[in-house]
């Protein structure tokens, strides 16, 4: 979903010529990258053509975050339902109608959509163009049958879920997260190829409307993040009845939604939903002809986010860096820098966070503290876990943690978060990192009582337990006392 922009007046609009479109941008791809720079380029006076040959919107608002975690919410809805005897108030087992889930998350995608309508970036000034784009040239591409020359052009085009080499995949049905919500039955056994965000989140989102579950994972689920935390969430995963599979190749993938692991051993399932990993989109771009080179993981690009044609820009997944919907917005600022107002602008990913949205929420922002260690920094953890927070204990949700990771003299380096709503907690310690603070500016915050957040507070404040009670200030304190009158 790309970010609210206030209507103005109409910006002005790229001009045919000689059966050429002439623009001062083009971007290709209308997903949520895409689309953020399309809004304030046109309403800072650019020339902008858009091209998307699917959905407008993009993987975010159709297949990815917005249907995501509207499904996960009817899965919460559920497990509140289940819960609810902890505070002494008993509930009937919740009984899932999964076709009105399914209309629940297609109204949730139906309601964002017509903020990334054809209709809306057409009213701003925007020409779109729904068709697929190709490059013929270094300074044009062709879309539709029309021709569009642009000073400058962006690749928006995003990611698609890739299929992992295994025998027999290809052949067998299977799910991925661009169709499974298209899904109007609950499965009755889910087997979930991949433990990494996506697959995490899914898994849960069904267990908890009442599907079994089953996570096949070649390495430990959630790679990415603090171990510690993991070790947590999965045990968590494991009491909901979600079964996991970690260390496991797959040998072969078989009829009747059959894997067979490489140590023999046969999983059988009534749906399978591959979760194991992203490739970017930049086929049929005919990206060659522009002179723009690419890799395996996307196109080659500066820290300025241009490719070897210097008129060609990336943004979001298709650039090869972090795969979230948050960098493509994040991109959309830096390439207003750069291609409206000159400015060498450059990407910057040390306060880059992340989330899974599993529950309890794990979020992260900067160093892990393996990273701080490989990065030679004198490294400090703090640690808080959620059991000493109030509202935790209140809402019966204390299994969580966070933990910050410092370098020298109590710079803030990374933070993880463990608890219900972590990904709008993580945002306290991304401006920190960004802002280069230490952990003083955190510990003298004030923070509501009582909230999840308090967490952040204590955690910071554990900085300076060991010196403010250690022996030397009982003496200091104690001389102050005698001289006071």
């Amino acid at each position: 979903m790309t970010a609210p922009v206030p209507m103005t007046t109409a910006g002005r609009r790229p001009r045919l010529r000689k059966g050429v479109l002439h623009a001062d941008l083009c971007i290709i791809g209308a997903g949520s990258g895409g689309l953020s720079l399309a809004a304030g380029a046109v309403q800072m006076g650019a020339s902008v053509v858009i091209i998307e040959k699917h959905l407008m919107g993009g993987d975010c608002l159709n297949t990815g975050c917005v249907p995501s975690k509207a499904l996960l919410a009817a899965s919460h809805a559920a497990q509140s339902a289940r819960q609810a005897g902890r505070f002494g108030v008993d509930l009937p087992e919740p009984v899932v109608d999964f076709a009105r889930v399914h209309a629940h998350v297609q109204g949730v995608i139906a309601g964002i959509a017509p903020h990334d309508s054809v209709e809306r970036f057409e009213g701003l000034g925007c020409t779109v163009i729904q068709a697929a784009a190709r490059f013929t040239g270094p300074a044009e591409v062709e879309a539709g049958g029309q021709r569009i020359r642009a000073r400058r052009f962006v690749v928006a085009t995003g990611s698609s879920p890739a299929l992992p080499p295994v025998p027999g995949l290809a052949e067998t049905p299977h799910l991925t997260n661009e169709t499974v919500f298209q899904l109007t039955e609950l499965p009755k056994h889910l087997l979930v190829l991949g433990g990494g965000p996506i697959g995490i989140e899914m898994a849960q989102a069904f267990r908890g409307l009442g599907a079994q579950v089953t996570v096949i994972e070649r390495a430990s689920i959630l790679p990415r993040d603090d171990p510690e935390a993991v070790a947590m969430l999965r045990d968590i995963l494991i009491r909901e009845g979600i079964a996991l599979i970690e260390g496991a190749q797959v040998a072969r993938i078989g009829p009747g939604i059959e894997v067979e692991l490489g140590d023999g051993h046969i999983i059988t399932g009534t749906h399978l939903l591959v979760a194991a990993g992203r490739k970017p989109n930049m086929d049929g771009l005919d990206l060659a002809l522009a002179g723009v080179e690419t890799t395996p993981r996307g196109i080659t690009v500066d820290a300025r986010l241009r490719s070897s044609n210097k008129r060609v820009f990336a943004s979001g997944d298709v650039a090869g860096g972090p795969q979230f919907t948050h960098v493509a917005g994040y991109h959309a600022g830096v390439l207003i820098r750069n291609i409206l107002f000159g400015l060498p602008a450059r990407v910057d990913y040390t306060a880059l966070p992340w989330v899974t949205y599993s529950d309890p929420e794990l979020a992260h922002v900067g160093l892990t503290e393996s990273e701080a260690r490989l990065a030679n920094h004198p490294v400090q953890v703090l640690t808080q876990p959620l059991s000493g927070n109030d509202r935790a204990q209140a809402e019966r949700t204390t299994e969580g943690m966070a933990k910050i990771i410092l370098g020298g003299g109590g710079r803030i380096l990374g933070a993880t978060i463990l608890a219900p709503r972590a990904g709008e907690m993580i945002g306290l310690w991304g401006l920190a990192i960004q802002s280069k603070m230490k952990i003083g500016a955190v510990a003298q915050m004030m923070a509501p009582y009582p909230t999840m957040s308090e967490i952040s507070k204590r955690a910071a404040g554990s900085f300076y337990t060991p010196g403010l009670f250690s022996a030397r200030t009982r003496r200091i304190v104690g001389w102050i006392q005698r001289l006071l009158p």
